[in-house]
């Protein structure tokens, strides 16, 4: 069966790094587009970086680009965020997102929660 699993979330202090895992398993990969989302606390969940299904091209929401960097590894069958210089305002749950290209089937991961305190 379809599975995202992330990892990597935690507590860290303002202008610190996480970097997020999404393990992706049970759909053929290259076929997928993949995003990261997230939902701050009382909050929609928002749009924060997606990256084409051969890793060709990537987009960024406005308040982190030039501080978040999306990647995948088709080797592991995985896509990362990696955040760095965080701020209060990254709080939230983060998850990944996989839209097929060809059957734009959607599936999604359980989240993991990233908090920017000091």
């Amino acid at each position: 069966q379809v599975q995202l699993v992330e990892s990597g979330g935690g507590l860290v202090q303002p202008g610190g790094s996480l970097r997020l895992s999404c393990a992706a398993s049970g759909f053929t990969f290259s076929l997928y587009a993949m995003s990261w989302y997230r939902r701050p606390p009382g909050k929609e969940r928002e749009l924060v970086a997606g990256i084409s299904n051969l890793g060709g091209s990537t987009n960024y929401a406005g308040s982190v680009k030039g501080r978040f960097t999306i990647s995948r590894d088709s080797a592991k069958n995985t896509v990362y965020l990696q955040m760095n210089s965080l701020k209060p305002e990254d709080t939230a749950v983060y998850y990944c997102n996989a839209r097929g290209i060809v059957d734009r089937r959607d599936y999604w991961g359980q989240g993991t929660q990233v908090t920017v305190s000091s």
